[in-house]
């Protein structure tokens, strides 16, 4: 089992796996650091090679005794530059360059050179564009405007003004900031990703370029279909989803994480909290097709609505980005990771650096060293943050009980937060709550806990259902002495329902003294 710094690391550490770090030795090594949650991009590789990576997380996973939780990322409609002349094309301010729905080879059988003539993997992005709209490549470093669009169905292109060049290789990325696009959400692509998860048994599916509450609702109905959302889902009676399943025979229940980065899921952005179980701020596309400098006060203004309705949000993108070829990040991208923290993210992700960086576990190892500081910064001087209102406006049992453990742990000082959650729901209503103590969530299903790794604060553990309360409470005793966790006497709050280990059940909550036998 894992011990020493990252045992109980509050905010949680989002790592993608790539090239740098597909193998086990690495993973093991990352796992170490304070990894627990690894995020698979479906957008490149292969079905096999990520069900090979699956394999090797939850080999390591049991290896060091933890529940890793493993995300697929779904592609989504993203736009690319088809195939382009070994070595890249120069585009020049001031060229003319078209967009084709013909496929073609860039930079071959052009005569004249100029125009340059591309094609795309998604030609439809074609019929929605109008003059006038800008079209940026490879992350906005390359700008173009159309200014004609010609020809019709299969045969229509559109001719662009490039404002500001840039080399343009094979698979470059397109962004349109200023076109509402038609084709819907989920790919072809998509479904046959989503296929895969459901078969290989993802903890989670994040869908990328939400753009209205639609989005999420057509991923869920997929994962309904294929019996990984069951229809006995726990809802509270604020209709909010919770991390549950209480059906017998469903495959698995599959969260789903919300992608914001479109400008227009800005404009759904409640409803798109509301439908979804986890938010994530991927600031890469938003950064490009948003003024960067919105881009802060959009990461605050989302962080800030999760936690008012209760559902966790991840912090993505560039965070240590020098750290793909540095051994030592910016000053200015440590304060970003820190600030994040200091904001209320569950967890903060980490995509090139661990997937094609040099150094993948010495940036997961920087990631720990910053939450830790920021950790002990906020216990010094805590963030009070009212309690959640979606939740608290249910008036649901679960939700009250979880803002009174918050007043009980500080007026106590109490060391450790201990709960039965069977299926989840109990810890994500604690962890809601931003306790300033680790909350320590045993569960006899793996598929639960790993459901929980993205959860603010909660170490998920696993055991044998007991058979009941006092059996449960000297279990607890055994094992918070046994691994260090809590000393005798130490005061801790043990939340469960009675009796124990049915689902959606909690209603108990207990002050106890370690090693204490009454």
């Amino acid at each position: 089992m894992v011990t020493g710094p990252a045992e109980f690391m509050l905010t949680k550490i989002i790592a993608t796996i790539g090239p740098a770090s597909e193998s086990s030795d690495t993973m093991a090594r990352m796992i170490e650091e304070g990894m627990r949650v690894v995020r698979v991009n479906f957008s490149h590789g292969t079905l096999e090679g990520h069900a090979r990576v699956l394999e090797r997380v939850r080999e390591e996973s049991d290896r060091a005794g933890l529940h890793i939780g493993v995300i697929g990322d779904l592609p989504g409609p993203k736009i690319r530059i088809d195939t382009v002349v070994e070595g890249g094309i120069e585009l020049t301010t001031g060229v003319i360059a078209e967009f084709h729905k013909q496929a073609r080879v860039a930079g071959l059988a052009t005569s004249p050179p100029e125009p340059v003539r591309f094609s795309t993997n998604t030609p439809e992005f074609i019929d929605d564009v109008q003059v006038g709209d800008r079209i940026l490549i490879d992350d906005g470093n390359i700008q173009l405007v159309c200014e004609e669009r010609k020809g019709s169905g299969e045969t229509a292109y559109l001719v662009c003004h490039v404002c500001q060049g840039g080399t343009v290789t094979s698979r470059k990325g397109i962004n349109l900031p200023d076109t509402s696009l038609a084709f819907p959400s989920l790919t072809e692509q998509d479904l046959r990703c989503v296929d895969f998860a459901v078969e290989k048994e993802f903890d989670f599916l994040a869908l990328s370029f939400v753009r209205s509450a639609d989005d999420v609702r057509a991923l869920k109905s997929r994962l309904g279909e294929l019996g990984a959302r069951s229809a006995k889902l726990s809802r509270e009676s604020d209709g909010s989803n919770q991390y549950s399943s209480s059906a017998s025979g469903v495959r698995a229940f599959i969260p789903v994480i919300a992608k914001i980065e479109k400008p227009q899921a800005l404009d759904d952005l409640d409803n798109i909290i509301d439908e979804a179980d986890v938010i994530m701020v991927a600031r890469g596309d938003l950064g490009v097709e948003m003024d960067l400098a919105q881009v802060p006060v959009i990461q605050k203004r989302v962080v800030e609505r999760c936690h008012d309705y209760g559902k966790p949000v991840v912090v993505a993108t560039q965070m240590l980005q020098s750290m793909i070829e540095a051994p030592t990040p910016t000053r200015a991208e440590v304060s970003d990771v820190a600030n994040a923290i200091f904001e209320g993210a569950d967890a903060v992700m980490l995509s090139g650096e661990t997937a094609v960086g040099i150094w993948p576990v010495e940036t997961v190892r920087m990631m720990r060293r910053i939450a830790t500081r920021a950790h002990e910064r906020l216990e010094a001087r805590p963030v009070q943050l009212d309690p959640p209102r979606k939740p608290r406006e249910s008036r649901y049992r679960t939700a009250a009980l979880a803002h009174g453990v918050g007043v009980i742990v500080r007026d106590l000082d109490a060391r450790l937060v201990v709960m039965w959650s069977q299926t989840g729901g109990g810890a994500s209503y604690l962890s809601q709550n931003r306790l300033p103590r680790p909350i320590v969530a045993f569960s006899s299903r793996p598929t639960a806990l790993r459901r929980m790794s993205v959860m603010y604060g909660v170490k998920p553990v696993l055991v044998d259902l007991p058979a009941d309360t006092e059996t449960f409470v000297r279990d607890v005793d055994e094992l918070l002495l046994k691994n260090g966790w809590a000393e005798k006497d130490d005061a801790i709050v043990i939340v469960l329902g009675e009796p124990i280990g049915v689902p959606g059940l909690t209603n108990k909550l207990r002050i106890h003294y370690v090693g204490d036998e009454q």
